[in-house]
């Protein structure tokens, strides 16, 4: 999932496309090819980056329209996406690396090797974090050149990951938790009870919003301290998320749709 600046951007990853929705009203704009089992997302500033999980490549598709850019070859089951300002940088859960890419023509700029089974990713304003699901770790990697900065720990089965402006947030599905690392330094700030098999985690400006996917719900925490604020209803196995500057969406894995909340 990933907004555009405009518009929310959905991965079908059964149906091999990605939708477009109007953030403002939720009207579909259009439904695109995206290859083979499209999982996560980026938006670079003008297209959005898909990756392909089914045939170990990105897609770049204009967002403006959803025209097909180039199609990239990366490592294996690519799941998820970052974009440093620069470079697309992508994780590649099958072979425990990460992929960057020059976004402005697809040129791969290195690969770079991080935990195991990686899933989620993102950029700090300076590194990038690697959330690694199979050994509970995560990787700090330099954006400039990919070189490895720290392995840290966090909970169990590191799934997805946020930034804060100051914190990295990390939803651990094995642990039913979030971790607050402190991004400068890698200290644990502390840990929050969410629901069940949390699965994203995304950050609104002063909240942060995990799904939980075994819980049908979503869980809003206070950024500052990690007090919760309220769990809200969502539709059945909740997954990724996003947030439009006024709304966070939800893709609701089990009856394709999305919940705006």
């Amino acid at each position: 999932m990933a907004f555009d600046g405009s518009n929310i951007w959905v991965s079908n990853s059964t149906a091999n496309t990605v939708t477009k929705l109007r953030a403002s009203d939720g009207t579909a704009l259009g439904e695109f090819a995206a290859g083979s089992s499209p999982a996560g997302m980026a938006f670079d500033g003008a297209d959005i980056w898909v990756t392909d999980q089914g045939a170990s490549s990105v897609n770049k598709l204009r967002a403006s329209d959803g025209t097909s850019l180039g199609i990239f070859r990366v490592g294996s089951s690519p799941f998820a996406a970052a974009f440093d300002g620069t470079n697309i940088w992508v994780v590649n859960l099958g072979s425990n690396n990460v992929t960057k890419l020059r976004a402005v023509d697809g040129k791969v700029l290195g690969t770079f090797n991080v935990g195991a089974s990686p899933q989620g990713i993102a950029f700090d304003g300076t590194y990038i974090w690697v959330a690694n699901t199979g050994d509970s770790t995560l990787t700090k990697l330099r954006a400039s050149d990919g070189s490895t900065v720290g392995t840290l720990t966090a909970g169990v089965g590191p799934v997805a990951i946020a930034f804060d402006g100051t914190n990295m947030w990390v939803a651990n599905q094995g642990s039913n938790n979030v971790t607050k690392i402190r991004a400068s330094d890698g200290t644990t700030v502390g840990t929050f009870a969410v629901g069940s098999l949390p699965q994203s985690v995304v950050f609104d400006g002063v909240y942060i919003w995990v799904t939980n996917f075994s819980s049908n719900t979503v869980t809003k925490l206070r950024a500052g301290d990690g007090a919760l604020i309220g769990t809200f209803p969502t539709g059945p196995f909740p997954e990724g998320a996003a947030f439009d500057a006024a709304n966070v969406w939800v893709v609701n894995a089990g009856n394709n749709t999305v919940s705006k909340h």
